[in-house]
């Protein structure tokens, strides 16, 4: 599992061919893909490692607070592009990412997961659709984390 982690001051996903929007203020963007080797342990250990992430400022300015510390908002997006492989000619190739039959259910339990670890709902985008995400990364803090990389 592929995450990529902004700090947000606003974050907005918008379907528009389905009257839909969730949006939250300060908090993390979590943009997130899945392989077809993906487990409910990487699913867990992405979850735990996001909601213990400090990365908001203390009373001192210091990175060392978690979302959680802070009580702000998560969105969490499916993105299966994280996994696009640039090695060949100029058209990115998706074959890695897993195909929605086995991302969507491992989509789901991410989010159950991750609301699990905050102890409240979260905002998220609809799986395949056309969505159009807007934010305002504060910082820029942006993290990649990926369950395949931990030691």
């Amino acid at each position: 599992m592929r995450t990529v982690i902004q700090r947000v001051s606003e974050a907005c996903v918008r379907v528009p061919a389905e009257a839909y929007e969730s949006k939250i203020g300060k908090g993390l963007l979590v943009l997130a893909a899945f392989i077809d080797e993906d487990t409910d342990d990487d699913l867990e250990w992405t979850a735990k490692k996001i909601a213990g992430m400090r990365i908001f400022d203390d009373e001192n300015g210091v990175m060392n607070l978690s979302v959680m510390d802070v009580d702000a908002d998560v969105l969490a997006v499916s993105q299966f592009t994280l996994y696009a492989s640039t090695v060949k000619g100029n058209r990115p190739s998706y074959i890695k990412a897993a195909k929605p039959d086995v991302a969507i259910p491992l989509y789901e339990k991410f989010l159950q997961k991750l609301e699990g670890h905050l102890g409240k709902k979260i905002g998220k985008g609809i799986f395949g659709a056309d969505m159009k995400v807007s934010l305002v990364n504060d910082g820029p803090v942006t993290i990649i984390v990926d369950s395949k990389l931990k030691f």
